[in-house]
């Protein structure tokens, strides 16, 4: 145990730069004392001490305004910043190495008991401030859930998850999304993709485009087949770089913006 709290608190060195000693953690900390108080609350649940358990996790959102069911199994090197109004459920799973930010819900969407309805998360995701992570799917290694995401489907690892509803970003995707977005001087965090117009437009841009070469590409074709002719007037009118294939990749520009 006491091993255990020197990684926790050896993490938290290593990840916030405002913390000074060990000392100033140990007691300053209140995501550190939150996971120590789980621990014992989830020993209790384990062995059979459900109200303990639960009286425990109880105190112990009262003590750091962090609620965690004593049923939730988290790994070490957690780190749990600032912490407050943090909520993980019964059937979560934390893997080591995550953080989270304060406001986050691991939460469920499903009234069964016994069921899976929490989510999981891999090893060294990253969950942003105000974040709502809902649903009994994983988050993969590596993955990071933007500040005010809604998350109700599977995160791939290493991929990142913005918006409400979340849109999936693969990283190739989402470090070429975040040069644009730098140069624009605009992110579009939070956005709804249902109802924000400037997505709408976009989307349909990319469709009008996407239409517009495939019917170029068939003229071309057309054009082709008809200078092969014999008796063609001019065989030689297709130009070398006539546009014969379409290369217009509408899906991943839709991806993009949230379609």
């Amino acid at each position: 145990m006491f091993s255990r709290l020197l990684s926790d608190i050896q993490c938290i060195l290593e990840r916030d730069p405002a913390a000074r000693t060990r000392w100033e953690v140990l007691t300053c900390y209140p995501g550190l004392h939150a996971l120590v108080l789980h621990r014992r609350a989830h020993w209790f649940w384990t062995h059979g001490f459900k109200w303990l358990g639960r009286f425990t996790s109880h105190i112990s959102r009262w003590l750091t305004g962090i609620e965690i069911h004593p049923g939730a199994q988290i790994a070490g090197c957690v780190f749990i910043d600032h912490g407050m109004g943090v909520v993980i459920g019964e059937t979560a799973e934390i893997g080591s190495g995550c953080t989270i930010y304060h406001g986050v819900t691991l939460g469920g969407t499903s009234l069964y008991k016994g069921a899976k309805r929490h989510p999981t998360l891999g090893k060294n995701v990253v969950v942003g401030a105000g974040a709502q992570v809902l649903g009994g799917f994983t988050v993969g290694d590596g993955a990071r859930i933007g500040s005010n995401a809604v998350v109700v489907k599977p995160v791939p690892a290493g991929a990142t998850a913005v918006g409400n509803p979340a849109r999936i970003i693969q990283p190739g995707a989402d470090l070429k999304r975040e040069e644009a977005a730098s140069q624009m001087g605009f992110s579009a965090y939070g956005v709804t993709q249902s109802d924000d117009p400037l997505s709408q437009a976009l989307r349909g841009l990319i469709d009008n485009a996407s239409g517009q070469e495939h019917q170029i590409a068939l003229l071309w074709q057309a054009i082709e087949k008809l200078s092969a002719l014999p008796a063609a007037p001019h065989r030689d009118c297709v130009p070398k770089d006539a546009a014969l294939q379409e290369n217009f990749e509408a899906d991943k520009l839709n991806q993009l913006v949230g379609k």
